[in-house]
Formats: structure tokens, C-alpha cells, sequence
């Protein structure tokens, strides 16, 4: 079980990225991801935040990362844990699983 609360943020808008159109938006893919790490570690605490990178929340971190998705055409979402990017556009599942699982973080059986 982990001890450590991680967080994760997944950047995006509510438009969709011009590259992405036929996948589900930020705020799908936050739902979505929020559910199933919620089914994956159940009972193991972890932080989902969505960010709207056109109108980031007043944090320094999340509003200079906003800003670099946008100026480096970044594919959105952008899923970052614990500062590493772990997704971009169509995230893996196994891919943050893996990030998770570094900080302890145990699948349910």
C-alpha cells in the first residue's frame, strides 16, 4: 500500500486538440482515469486534478505547465504525476499504471 498521496493532472480544454479529434476530451479522459485508478488501488488515496489550460487555476506550477502544453503544441490531454509526463493525447493506462506503481501504489487482487 502507498504511504505517499500522489498527484496527478491532466491538462487539456475544453476544446478539443486540433490533432485529437476523435478522442475523448480532457475532462473524459479525467473522469475516466479517475475511475479506473479509483478501481485499480482501491482504498490508496491519490490527488486527479483537470486543468484547463486556457484558464489554469491561480498555481504557479500548473499555470507555467498550461503554458508550455500550449507554446509546444503539445498533444492534449497531458496527464503529468508528480511532475512527469505520463501521457500525452491518448494516455496508456499501463504507462501511469507503471508510474504509479513506482511510488508504492498496489493493484487490487
Amino acid at each position: 500500500m502507498s504511504n505517499q498521496k500522489v498527484e496527478i493532472c491532466v491538462y487539456g480544454a475544453e476544446v478539443l486538440c486540433p490533432s485529437c479529434v476523435n478522442l475523448p476530451s480532457s475532462k473524459e479522459t479525467y473522469e475516466w482515469l479517475d475511475a479506473a485508478l479509483s478501481r485499480k488501488y482501491p482504498n490508496q488515496p491519490f490527488e486527479i486534478s483537470h486543468v484547463d489550460i486556457f484558464d489554469p487555476p491561480n498555481d504557479e506550477s500548473k499555470k507555467a505547465f498550461a503554458t508550455r502544453v500550449i507554446e509546444e503544441d503539445m498533444f492534449y490531454p497531458v496527464v503529468v504525476l508528480e511532475g512527469v509526463i505520463v501521457g500525452e493525447g491518448s494516455p496508456k493506462l499501463k504507462t501511469i499504471y507503471a508510474e504509479m506503481e513506482k511510488y508504492g501504489y498496489k493493484a487490487a487482487e
